[in-house]
């Protein structure tokens, strides 16, 4: 007598139908699924099937629970090179993918000792600060704070108010080209600011990378600080070549 087929546990089958449209593109990255009580309506199961096939979804990095906010659909890592010339906007076309960048804040204030430090500014001097999320097609990947000297840089705020692009405002200020001069690469904890920036639960990991960008001259003129969502970039160190054989 033949055995008949074991049926696919339901839960199953509601977790690869929503990944299946998921893949058609009917639910985007950083998307938000319906509520559970819808789709066990849908499917006709009750609550706790559907949480165990958002659960298995999770556990496969195809979506993401936001504790209070829903569940969201998740992009594959985006790739993002670090060599010499780091251009945010070019990376991230580069992936394929649409950039975008948020601006929390632009303010001048004076600098901490850090900042100083790097940018080698009296303590007296005053910097141009620059704080704001990168996205990648819609997904926040990164949340990042810079300092400029204000001094080189007069008309930076105002700048970095009409256009996000760290280059484009440069460019404005007189600065044509400048090259990234050191990384140091770092794990750290979300914070809870940070959690709810990046859409990520408070502890997650995340990838910071502490960089000082210099002119061609060797001058400084950006210090910055990176916080990446751990499982949402690949980082590359890119051995660019020589500045004088670009």
């Amino acid at each position: 007598m033949a055995r008949t087929p074991a049926r696919t546990p339901v839960w199953k089958s509601i977790a690869a139908t929503l990944e299946g449209e998921i893949a058609q593109g009917l639910y985007r990255a950083g998307e938000k699924l319906p509520t559970e009580a819808a789709l066990a309506a849908r499917f006709g199961v009750n609550r706790h099937t559907v949480r165990r096939a958002l659960g298995a979804m999770a556990e496969a990095g195809v979506v993401r629970s936001r504790r209070g906010s829903g569940v969201f659909v998740e992009a594959p890592p985006t790739e993002y090179p670090i060599g010499r010339r780091v251009r945010f906007h070019q990376n991230i076309r580069a992936s394929g993918r649409l950039p975008e960048k948020r601006v929390l804040r632009v303010e001048t204030r004076p600098p901490t000792e850090a900042e100083a430090a790097a940018l080698g500014l009296a303590p007296e001097a005053l910097v141009v600060v620059y704080e704001g999320l990168s996205l990648s097609s819609g997904t926040p990947i990164a949340h990042f704070t810079s300092t400029f000297p204000a001094a080189r840089f007069p008309g930076l705020a105002a700048r970095l108010a009409e256009t996000s692009s760290v280059t484009e405002a440069l460019r404005l200020e007189g600065l044509a080209d400048y090259i990234r001069a050191e990384t140091r690469l770092t794990a750290e904890r979300a914070s809870p600011t940070q959690a709810l920036h990046l859409r990520l639960r408070e502890g997650d990991p995340l990838l910071k990378t502490t960089g000082l960008n210099r002119d061609l001259e060797g001058h400084p003129v950006e210090h910055g600080e990176t916080w990446f969502a751990g499982d949402r970039v690949v980082l590359t160190v890119a051995h660019d070549a020589p500045a004088e054989a670009q």
